[in-house]
C-alpha cells in the first residue's frame, strides 16, 4: 500500500504499520541533539505498561510535528468542539525528568 502526496514523494504504508499502535499515555525526553517519543499502553489496574512505539526526532522535527499536531487539533475542534482537557497525572519516572502527554 502506498500513498501519492502533492509534492510527488511516494511514501509506503505497509499493511502491518497501517494497522497502527494503540497508546494512551505518551513519555517525551530529550538530549540537545534529539526528541524521544515513547507511546506507552496502559491497562486498567495493571501496575505495568508496555512501550508500544519509539519516535527519535530531531529537535527540528520535533518543532515541526508539534506546529502540525496543533494545526490539525485545531481544525477538529472547529469540526468536533473542544476536546476535553482530562488531568489524570500518572506519577511514574523513567529515571529522569520526562513530560507526559
Amino acid at each position: 500500500m502506498s500513498e501519492k502526496k502533492n509534492d510527488g514523494l511516494n511514501i509506503e504504508l505497509s499493511e502491518e504499520i497501517a494497522e497502527g499502535k494503540y497508546s494512551n499515555l505518551a513519555i517525551i525526553n530529550h538530549s540537545p541533539s534529539e526528541f524521544i517519543l515513547d507511546f506507552i499502553q496502559m491497562m486498567p489496574g495493571i501496575p505495568k505498561a508496555k512501550v508500544k512505539s519509539r519516535i527519535i526526532l530531531t529537535p527540528q522535527h520535533a518543532k515541526r510535528l508539534m506546529k502540525a499536531l496543533a494545526e490539525n487539533i485545531s481544525k477538529y475542534e472547529n469540526q468536533n468542539g473542544e476536546i476535553k482537557d482530562i488531568d489524570n497525572k500518572i506519577p511514574i519516572n523513567f529515571g529522569g525528568p520526562a513530560a507526559q502527554a
